[in-house]
């Protein structure tokens, strides 16, 4: 092979190389993981809301620096949702995009780290009533689980909630919103009666894990989830969910992971 065959050969095959899906090359840092297990819940969807892997957003028009821009890749978790849109009680919308595969028989208890990080806009305040309410009219991290409690040992289901506190800025992308140390968790159903940690009186993170931490079985996880509604309509994106060591960053092409050390 001469010289010059020899070099567009490395020069080709390196292209293929830096093309393949989930290298760093191709798509900027992080690697794909089973994007086939992340997606909309069908059975936790009400009425055609949107959750789907966008680009962006960029924005708003005039913001400039760091958080002009996803805070991971160039993507993000584009969602949307409508109030007063369908037949039922409440009429609003609802969705969860999430991963009911890989977190399936984790411990509830092992949870030490959770959050993400939020593109919140002034209109969507709006729409949430304005003032400190309306600031709140964000998405939510859903985890549905086993809960376990010896107080209620028929009781086979519920979703640990988290309620974020008003993101500390608007129009561009927030920095990383701690669900450990920020905001209210509740327990929907029973498990929130029972615990007293129910949408009437939230709870911290640390205190509905100790709720939960009965004595008897360890609760599981079913599946994760960031999802809104229903409630208020809400324009706008999540990216950079964390549990635990792990960072999902939400991709137009897929759903990658980020180890933090």
């Amino acid at each position: 092979m001469s010289k010059k065959m020899a070099i567009a050969a490395t020069a080709l095959a390196a292209i293929v190389i830096s093309a393949v899906p989930g290298s760093a090359s191709a798509h900027g840092g992080g690697n794909r993981t089973r994007p086939d297990h992340w997606g909309v819940i069908t059975r936790n969807t009400v009425g055609s809301p949107v959750a789907a892997l966008r680009n962006g957003p960029f924005g708003s028009f005039g913001v400039q620096g760091p958080s002009a821009r996803p805070p991971y890749g160039q993507g993000s978790l584009g969602i949307e949702v409508a109030d007063h849109s369908t037949t039922l009680n409440p009429p609003s919308e609802k969705v969860d995009f999430g991963n009911e595969v890989d977190f399936y028989g984790d411990p509830v208890l092992g949870l030490n780290q959770v959050g993400f990080h939020v593109f919140q806009t002034s209109e969507n305040i709006a729409y949430g009533g304005g003032g400190a309410a309306g600031a709140r009219n964000l998405p939510s991290i859903r985890f549905e689980i086993e809960p376990n409690l010896t107080a209620n040992p028929t009781n086979h289901y519920t979703t640990m909630v988290w309620v974020p506190d008003a993101s500390p800025v608007t129009d561009r992308w927030s920095p990383y919103l701690d669900a450990t140390t920020t905001g209210t968790w509740f327990l929907t159903g029973n498990a929130g009666l029972v615990t007293g940690c129910n949408q009437n009186t939230p709870c911290t993170f640390q205190q509905v894990k100790a709720a939960l931490n009965d004595g008897g079985p360890a609760p599981t996880i079913y599946s994760v989830a960031v999802g809104k509604g229903p409630d208020f309509v809400w324009v706008g994106a999540v990216d950079g969910l964390r549990v635990n060591r792990t960072v999902y960053d939400f991709e137009a092409d897929g759903v990658r992971t980020r180890q933090v050390r």
